[in-house]
């Protein structure tokens, strides 16, 4: 923003006055899903590293926080996506919309996590204290209806883990 006045997270694209055409691919194997922000639609909160490209309509805060949107090692830093417009969101895996009943209360853990619209949430500590502070591990979000929550049926975090234990041990 400091140079252009563009954010220093997102790259704007525009066609020439002829047209054009602009292609996205998601960073992983998995799902593309589109949705809505506007029109009665409220905001959306995506993990980051599932937000994939947003309409121009769409406002995207990157600088929204605090403690609750570092959840864990998987590392979720929330966008908070409002205005008007599309917004693509990309998966490891299948997506899967999961809708949460008024004072319904559900859990996941948070590198399932893609995003979330009209739900109250919160993250607490399960497990220990010492496997939170140093993993990352043990901390869950629990998400309160109604609203919806979308998810990933695979963890990036997980495969990278098998993936080390299949590596030859470095002698």
């Amino acid at each position: 923003r400091m140079f252009g006045g563009e954010s220093f997270f997102v790259n704007t694209f525009r066609a020439p006055n002829q047209g054009g055409d602009v292609s996205f691919a998601a960073p992983l194997p998995g799902d593309v899903v589109t949705e809505h922000v506007g029109d009665g639609q409220g905001e959306l909160f995506a993990q980051s590293g599932s937000f994939l490209v947003a309409g121009e309509g769409v406002e995207i805060d990157t600088k929204f926080g605090g403690a609750r949107s570092f959840l864990g090692g998987e590392g979720l830093f929330l966008l908070r996506l409002s205005g008007d417009g599309p917004v693509w969101l990309s998966s490891y895996g299948a997506i899967e919309e999961r809708e949460v009943g008024a004072g319904k209360t559900f859990t996941v853990d948070t590198g399932h996590v893609v995003a979330f619209r009209d739900v109250e949430w919160d993250v607490r500590r399960v497990g220990g204290l010492k496997s939170t502070l140093c993993s990352g591990e043990g901390l869950v979000p629990d998400f309160t209806g109604p609203g919806t929550v979308w998810l990933q049926t695979r963890s990036p975090d997980a495969f990278v883990a098998w993936m080390a234990g299949k590596l030859p041990a470095r002698g």
